[in-house]
């Protein structure tokens, strides 16, 4: 387990990518924006990126919608 900051919060997860976090959180990977440490992770490599111990994530999903 690793003890990261994600959206201002402190949790503890599993060790993998970050795209194994976004699904585990129930997000669609297609729909959301990731800064991590405070840099933006291109969506197309989410599946690349190792979460480590410290992290600061802040994920943002997109909702459809409309009037």
């Amino acid at each position: 387990m690793l003890s990261i900051i994600l959206n201002g919060e402190q949790r503890h997860v599993r060790e993998g990518s970050i795209a194994d976090l976004v699904a585990s959180l129930g997000l669609d990977g297609k729909k959301v924006a990731v800064e991590r440490n405070r840099a933006i992770v291109p969506r197309s490599t989410l599946a690349d990126v190792a979460l480590a111990e410290g992290d600061a994530l802040e994920i943002v999903h997109f909702v459809g919608g409309g009037c």
